[in-house]
């Protein structure tokens, strides 16, 4: 597992409205049985709960995409489904939304 590896959601619960999860949590714990995550959700759904800077937009496989940053939550790695693709071109994004719900910058 790596971090910024898009997984698909195998929760029955949510999976509907967030199809996919971005693990971000760094590498360098990986040996912990729990990991956190960003739920993805399609951004024709989602659009309005996504916040600018704090929900960042992406693109996979065609299809938009926000980054629910204010709903990231650990959960069990075991609960992540099929690896979908990384997106650590992204990074950045990711690191300024997680820095505005610490600091608010």
């Amino acid at each position: 597992m790596s971090q910024f590896t898009v997984y698909k959601n195998k929760n029955s619960g949510t999976k509907k409205t967030f199809p996919l999860l971005l693990d971000i949590q760094s590498d360098l714990l990986e040996q912990l049985r729990t990991t956190i995550v960003i739920p993805l959700g399609k951004y024709s759904i989602v659009k309005e709960q996504a916040i600018t800077k704090l929900c960042p937009i992406i693109e996979i496989d065609g299809t938009k995409y926000a980054a629910l940053t204010q709903q990231m939550a650990g959960i069990e790695r075991a609960l992540l489904g099929t690896k979908v693709t990384n997106i650590s071109d992204y990074r950045s994004e990711f690191i300024d939304a997680i820095d505005l719900i610490i600091s608010g910058i």
